[in-house]
Parts: C-alpha cells; structure tokens; sequence
C-alpha cells in the first residue's frame, strides 16, 4: 500500500490530459473524499459544481484563456458561501482556507485513482459568476481541471523543486 507521502509527491499539476472521459464512479468517490474534508468549525461553507457539460464547460474555458484547460474531460468549480464560514475572533473569513482543504483532498484523491488534477485560480471570477449565473452570495474560489493526464505531462516541473525543510520548518522559538 502506498503512503501518504508517496501520494503526496506523485501529485503534480496536470497541464494535458487525454480526450478520455472521467468514469462515473470515479468521479463519484472523489466526490465522496471532498465531503468528508474537515472545515473551520465544521461549517463546511461549499459548494462544488462538477462543470461536463460542453456548453457551461466552454464558457468556464472562457474565463481562463489557457488551450490545455479544454483538454480537461471535466472542471471541478469550488464555490464558496462567506455567508456560512466561521470566522476568527478578529473577524478572518476561513471560507477560502476551507476550500483549500476540500479541493486538495479531492486532488490527492484524484492522484490516488490515476487522475490528475491543476489548481486554477487565475481565472476571471465575473464572467465565471456570470457563465454559472451565481447568487450574489456565491464566490468562485477556485477550479480544479480533472482527466487522465497525457504521456506529454511534464512530472519533472515545479512540483520537485521544494524548499528544504530548514527554510519552513521551526519549532518552539521562531
């Protein structure tokens, strides 16, 4: 069985996909890992539209004008609700930090099942919102593109290049 690390340092950022579609089931049981994702509080502030249709799919396209996202079979849309976060004592919004949290469980599980997975939050939120016709009280957050990564897949990129443990590791005194 493989350890948590060794999935953890297989996950890359897939930029190339193949044109094979995500199997129900699949799909399904990321789902699944993304609901049990612990949140602030257990407020679970989100919402994830699971975006294969061809119409929403090339709108969604639209909002990040890079031609490997329409290789993606499906686009995972992370939608956050500041209305249900916990927040701080200092009034911190943690809607975003809970979104990392549940997009990233979903990404490991993705590796886990021979999928890949980019995070994408270079995107244009108006015309996202505008695309998925949002409530007001709905933020695009972030996107993951989801498929079967390509022989083309570039693994040796930035995901190996990682500080050393010195640069962002302190105990006890800072």
């Amino acid at each position: 069985m493989e350890s948590f690390l060794e999935l953890a340092k297989k996950r890359y950022s897939v930029r190339n996909y193949l044109l094979k579609p995500v199997e129900e089931e699949k799909l399904n049981y990321l789902l699944e890992c993304g609901r049990v994702a612990p949140s602030a509080a257990n407020y679970q502030p989100w919402l994830i539209h699971v975006v294969r249709d061809h119409d929403l799919k090339k709108k969604i396209e639209e909002t990040y004008n890079r031609e490997w996202l329409k290789q993606a079979p499906v686009i995972l849309v992370f939608l956050g609700d500041h209305r249900k976060g916990w927040r701080r004592s200092d009034g911190k919004d943690h809607t975003d930090i809970d979104i990392g949290i549940i997009a990233d469980h979903i990404s490991l599980a993705a590796t886990e099942q021979g999928l890949g997975t980019c995070w994408i939050c270079n995107f244009d939120p108006a015309k996202c919102r505008q695309a998925m016709n949002l409530p007001d009280y709905l933020e695009p957050i972030a996107y993951l593109s989801l498929g079967y990564p390509s022989d083309l897949t570039d693994q040796t990129s930035r995901h190996l290049k990682r500080k050393s443990s010195e640069e962002i590791i302190k105990f006890d005194q800072f």
